[in-house]
């Protein structure tokens, strides 16, 4: 004969992990999230001017997700940003009369959203890291590395 105990804890430990499932969403399976090197390319309709850019995934992980998926409810699969409908537009957007690009249309352009997400943030690390050396304060570690800003940094010629 099987002691209570022993059932009870089995199905307290079935319905605590169906319950995180359920509350998660989804399974194991369901969300994946690339650790090494993402290689990031133009969508397949657009013929590539520079090499692709290999963005290491995994030495982002301190931000917040939704730094750079900011659409992302955080119960789903996240989507890429050309496929999503959010920045998905493969031509740049026209410029107007003045010679402006509306800013509604040009950040729908992938190009314009990636290089502002990825330069913009790394121009912002290295205005707070500078600040922080003219400062002269003791810091308990080292500055975090900014990433690059050119070019050829991230689309090295092939």
């Amino acid at each position: 004969m099987q002691k209570p105990g022993f059932s009870l804890l089995g199905i307290l430990m079935i319905l605590v992990i169906g319950s995180a499932t359920i509350v998660s969403g989804q399974s194991d399976d369901e969300m994946c999230v690339p650790m090494g090197t993402i290689v990031l390319e133009p969508p397949e309709s657009v013929e590539a001017k520079r090499s692709a850019v290999e963005f290491p995934h995994s030495t982002h992980f301190i931000l917040d997700c939704k730094n750079c998926h900011h659409e992302w409810k955080g119960d789903e699969v996240i989507q890429t940003c050309s496929t999503s409908g959010c920045h998905d537009v493969t031509e740049s957007p026209i410029k107007t009369g003045k010679g402006a690009v509306d800013p509604n249309q040009a950040i729908l352009y992938y190009k314009t959203a990636y290089h502002n997400m990825c330069i913009g943030c790394h121009k912002e690390m290295r205005r707070i890291n500078k600040e922080l050396e003219l400062s002269y304060k003791k810091l308990d570690k080292e500055l975090p590395r900014t990433g690059p800003t050119g070019c050829i940094q991230c689309h090295p010629k092939e």
